[in-house]
């Protein structure tokens, strides 16, 4: 029987600031900031907002010379590696690299020719910055669609390799590449092709994916098919939501698959009428509040936490979690390491279970 999720593509290994990206380095979480670009301090208490719910990189919007200059007082303050994203102006690029940016999201065949192409390829290897080619289903040029018929898997990633021949031209690979379509079938068909026809870091997602319920499910029906196949190197989960939303989606997935480590996983059941204690509203609360443990305790690994409603399948489960509590009657039993440790009423559960993760922490090392 094959493993699931099957073992990672060998690529190359790229840094976005200090954050590596692909070569067998853990999968990395990004997403974009949505704040007017022109708007430093809106723009900072975004990526700080990411930043806290464990965001790795963070994309921003570069349309003018202005943002440009925003960009410098972000970079100086930001906890996160930016990547600045540069469409039809070179000189735009040349700007985000002397203001600091860790990383370009650039396709070289919009900017204007070979020479500009080697000006950004220069200033770009003086500084050590990556550039990803961003290819989606929106973005291709009329001789690309007229080629392959309109934007198909195949149109995508043809775009996608003649930017990087532009940069190879230029003998530049600090590359990582994403072709995004707006549908998860055509996004699945491009990745699986790319990965075929190159060794570059994937950068994954579905582009345009909708609002925070219909994105995550085209987002997730994408990228479980790619990850569990062993492809990608980074991701953003596009939502039309707040940038932190599609940070947490995006490191809820990779912890389904076993590809994240380092955070707490909540799992709930989907109660019913045998149910007598309030699930949902428990099991929120204590997700809240692992949000916060994990800024107190970063990069620890966290218990597997059960909140279950009733005495059907809940003692079974609270066995297999780390810590738990199976529902009765107004009260819930708390499980430890699968050893059942005492009762408490209904509105102490989210506190005792918070407790216990604590005290987990503390006997694994960690703080006082």
């Amino acid at each position: 029987m094959r493993p699931f999720p099957s073992p990672r593509r060998p690529t190359r290994l790229i840094r976005v600031g200090p954050v590596a990206v692909g070569g067998g380095s853990p999968i990395t979480v990004q997403t974009m900031v949505k704040a007017d670009p022109h708007d430093a301090a809106a723009i900072l208490a975004q990526i700080r907002r990411a930043a806290a719910v464990g965001c790795d990189i963070i994309r921003m919007a570069i349309p003018d010379e202005a943002a440009a200059r925003v960009l410098a007082d972000v970079r100086r303050e930001s906890p996160l590696p930016i990547v600045a994203d540069i469409h039809f102006r070179h000189t735009l690029a040349l700007r985000a690299l002397e203001a600091g940016c860790d990383g370009l999201r650039l396709n070289p065949g919009n900017i204007g020719g070979a020479d500009r192409v080697r000006e950004v390829v220069r200033a770009a290897r003086e500084r050590h910055v990556p550039i990803r080619i961003g290819v989606n289903s929106g973005s291709l040029s009329n001789a690309i669609l007229e080629r392959f018929g309109g934007p198909t898997a195949e149109a995508l990633v043809e775009s996608a390799l003649e930017h990087v021949r532009l940069l190879e031209e230029a003998d530049y690979r600090e590359i990582k590449i994403s072709v995004k379509a707006s549908d998860p079938v055509r996004t699945v068909q491009a990745y699986r092709r790319l990965a075929e026809r190159t060794s570059y870091p994937l950068h994954l997602g579905v582009t345009e994916a909708g609002t925070r319920l219909a994105g995550t499910v085209r987002s997730c029906a994408a990228l479980a098919v790619l990850l569990g196949e062993g492809i990608g190197d980074t991701l953003r989960i596009s939502l039309t939501d707040e940038p932190e939303e599609e940070v947490r989606v995006g490191l809820e997935l990779l912890r389904s698959l076993g590809l994240r480590e380092g955070s707490a996983a909540v799992i709930a059941c989907p109660t019913c009428g045998r149910t007598r204690i309030p699930v949902a509203a428990i099991a929120r609360e204590v997700e809240s509040a692992l949000e916060a443990l994990r800024q107190e305790y970063p990069g620890r690994s966290f218990p597997r936490i059960a909140v279950m409603g009733c005495v059907v399948n809940g003692p079974g489960e609270a066995r297999e979690a780390d810590v738990a509590a199976a529902g009765g009657d107004g009260i819930a039993v708390l499980y430890r390491r699968g050893q059942p440790i005492g009762r408490v009423p209904a509105d102490q559960i989210a506190r005792a279970l918070v407790e216990e993760v604590r005290r987990w922490l503390r006997e694994q090392g960690g703080r006082d």
